[in-house]
This record gives structure tokens, sequence and C-alpha cells, in this order.
């Protein structure tokens, strides 16, 4: 079953459940991804719902910081619990050390040495660590990786 079936599942799930609040954060990510499919005129395989599942949860994390710093902790706790809901449709991450690892690999592979070719190398971890790791632990890694570390 695609992540997309098993989205559209959980759905009805909810509903059955009544569970309004995990019903709410499922169509809001039900309307993220019909809106790519119709923007871009596409079918979203597992890889594409993945990121759109990562911007969501980034946004999440951006709305707690911006509430708490207000002192919403209401509308931080709400954020959360969509956070909470988002990342099980996530699949597992790479912990810190592999990340780094495959950077180093991905690196040596293709001599890039300095910041100057951070671009370069970004594209290709993008390519090959997708839906796999946290992509800011990603950028930290390459980082450390051209600078000799």
């Amino acid at each position: 079953m695609s992540l997309k079936d098993q989205i559209t599942e959980d759905m009805k799930t909810a509903m059955r459940a009544k569970d309004s609040e995990r019903l709410a954060t499922i169509r809001l990510l039900l309307a993220a991804m019909k809106q790519k499919e119709v923007d871009e005129r596409v079918e979203l395989d597992d890889v594409a719902v993945v990121a759109i599942v990562d911007k969501l949860i980034k946004q999440r994390k951006d709305s707690i910081a911006a509430f708490e710093q207000a002192n919403r902790q209401d509308l931080a706790d709400k954020e959360k619990s969509e956070m909470a809901v988002l990342q099980t449709y996530l699949p597992e991450r790479m912990s810190a050390e592999e990340t780094l690892a495959a950077v180093k690999a991905i690196v040596a592979e293709l001599g890039a040495s300095g910041p100057g070719d951070m671009g370069k190398v970004m594209g290709v971890v993008k390519t090959r660590l997708a839906g796999k790791a946290d992509m800011g632990q990603v950028s930290g890694a390459v980082k450390t990786a051209l600078a000799g570390g």
C-alpha cells in the first residue's frame, strides 16, 4: 500500500473514531498533497509525499517557536499535536552519525573540498538521502565534511 493510500485509510479510521484533531491534521496533509498534484499535474509517489510531510513539519516547528516566544502555549500545544500526527508518516530517520558517514562518502566520491563545493554536494545528497535524513542535519554534516571534519 502506498503512503498516499495509507493516509486516506487513516482519514477514514479517524472519521469512524470521531478523532477530530487527528482528522483535521490528516485532511490538512491530504489538501497539501492534492494542491501539489493539481499545481504540477503529477501523481505523487511516496518520496514526494514524504517531502510534503517534511515541509509541513518544518512549518509546525517554526510556528511552535513563534507561539512559545509570544507566550501562547495553547497554540503551541495544538501545533505539537499536529506535528506528532504528521511524524507518523515519515520513514525511519538516519542517526546523526549515519548521516555524517553517508555525507562523507558522497564528498569523497565527488572529490569535493572546501565550502565552494557545498552546492554540488548538497544536490547529490538531497537526491540520495531524501526522506531518510533530516535535511537540517544533512546541511550541518556537509559543512563538517567539507571543512575536513
